[in-house]
């Protein structure tokens, strides 16, 4: 039976990185409450896709209005192939045009949203606009804004079905195993070294951990299963799902995150973040050679 799911859930660490709709001066983060009333902050998929495709410079497929008054929506050009443009390609897409109906095609590669693995404790930033207003040949009054903060780690997970890579039967579409191999080698680059533009910042999205690999069924097996407590890392929820899924699996870590790095070193034999990355990308490369 052929390999074709990759899978790989990660833990990155960064600080306020998806605020959604502001009240007032205040920008709120995006956030969701569990039970117990603890909120945790979260990167929605459609943040962290929207980075990967700008550091992929994959944002080139060609966009048009469609529809007309309330009803006009932007979306891909019908014409638009996944043969020409990877981001349709691995992220799906919606096309209609005038009299026909809507050709779809459902992501390929598949986002999580990232969530704190740390509650939110409803920290505020206050800033003000001091810096130009002393400029100013006149004093001007400075407004205070504020903004929810939050530093912690996130969790998230990437599915991708191996064998829909450059295969679109909507217009007969399958590109040579090389070149879907690499659209698959390049996406793994971009997630290993990810980073998020926010507020004039630049947050590192790269994992510190990571676990996953190429199966043969297509499962998110470790989604929801990494959790922390006290910058401790729940070793035994994931060396038992490791063992359920009954293929082989490997663990990337940056040794010293967690405060019980000798017991991950132990139970999940990590190797470095970077040989975790070769390992997939050399799975990935073989997987297509024999197709």
């Amino acid at each position: 039976m052929k390999k074709n799911g990759l899978t790989l859930s990660m833990i990155f660490e960064a600080e306020s990185g998806n605020y959604g709709e502001g009240t007032g001066n205040i920008t709120t983060l995006k956030h969701m409450t569990r039970a117990g009333g603890k909120t945790y902050t979260y990167f929605s998929r459609q943040a962290i896709r929207y980075s990967m495709i700008q550091q992929l410079q994959w944002d080139k497929t060609p966009v048009e209005a469609s529809g007309s008054g309330e009803k006009t929506v932007v979306q891909f050009q019908p014409k638009a192939s996944v043969k020409d443009y990877p981001e349709i390609d691995l992220f799906g897409y919606m096309k209609t045009a005038a009299g026909n109906n809507a050709n779809t095609r459902s992501a390929v590669v598949r986002l999580s949203n990232a969530v704190s693995l740390e509650p939110y404790a409803a920290d505020m930033d206050f800033l003000t606009n001091m810096g130009l207003s002393k400029r100013a040949e006149k004093g001007t009054s400075n407004a205070i804004a504020q903004s929810e903060i939050h530093h912690s780690f996130y969790a998230y997970t990437i599915t991708i079905d191996l064998d829909r890579i450059g295969v679109d039967e909507n217009d007969g579409t399958e590109l040579p195993s090389e070149e879907r191999s690499k659209r698959v080698t390049d996406f793994l680059s971009c997630v290993e070294f990810l980073y998020r533009d926010i507020k004039g910042r630049r947050e590192n999205l790269a994992p510190v951990f990571a676990i996953g690999g190429v199966y043969e069924h297509k499962s998110p097996f470790f989604e929801n299963r990494i959790k922390l407590t006290n910058g401790k890392l729940n070793v035994d929820i994931l060396a038992e799902t490791e063992k359920a899924v009954n293929e082989p699996t490997m663990v990337g870590y940056i040794d010293g995150e967690f405060s019980n790095s000798d017991e991950i070193k132990e139970k999940l034999a990590p190797v470095s973040i970077a040989e975790l990355f070769n390992h997939l990308k050399a799975q990935v490369e073989d997987s297509y050679a024999g197709r």
